[in-house]
């Protein structure tokens, strides 16, 4: 067996699977509770502008926007759930890919939430851990449970890579 096939695919799959579930959660919150999930187009437009240098914004939904924002921004938060899965497994090791356990992975969920809060927030206009929002603490609770189901994501990913193979 190659490095890729031990490590690489595996991992690709279960940052899918985990950005999956994520974005189940983001459906299943907005049809019970009403909350709406994050437009990823304001990813997009965010990344859109940084060949241009601009980085921050005071209120990123204010921007201008940019061509593809949408496609670009679900793109982008894909392939962050997939480097944080590669992160996560180089953490854990390969032993965790054949016997996953939830603690770790959960942990490193959780963990995750501090892209959201110290990165994309403030380059939004939205401060610190939501800090500019009107309901900040419950922005906050949201964004934790939000990342501890990726956490959760990334267990059921490799339980069922487990399974299959």
């Amino acid at each position: 067996m190659t490095p890729t096939d031990t490590l690489i695919l595996p991992t690709l799959a279960i940052g899918i699977a985990a950005t999956l579930l994520m974005d189940g959660w983001a459906m299943l919150r907005r049809r019970l509770l009403g909350m709406p999930s994050l437009d990823y187009a304001m990813v997009g437009r965010w990344v859109g502008h940084m060949p241009r240098g601009r980085f921050r914004h005071a209120a990123i939904g204010k921007a201008a926007a940019v061509t593809g924002e949408r496609a670009l921004g679900w793109l982008v938060h894909y392939l962050t759930g997939i480097v944080f899965a590669l992160a996560f497994v180089m953490l854990a090791g390969e032993s965790w890919l054949n016997r996953p356990t939830l603690a770790p992975a959960l942990l490193f969920g959780l963990v995750t939430v501090a892209m959201p809060f110290l990165l994309m927030q403030p380059a939004f206009g939205l401060g610190i851990a939501a800090a500019k929002t009107a309901a900040p603490a419950r922005a906050r609770l949201h964004s934790l449970l939000t990342h501890a189901v990726f956490g959760l994501g990334l267990y059921l990913g490799a339980q069922a890579l487990v399974a299959l193979t």
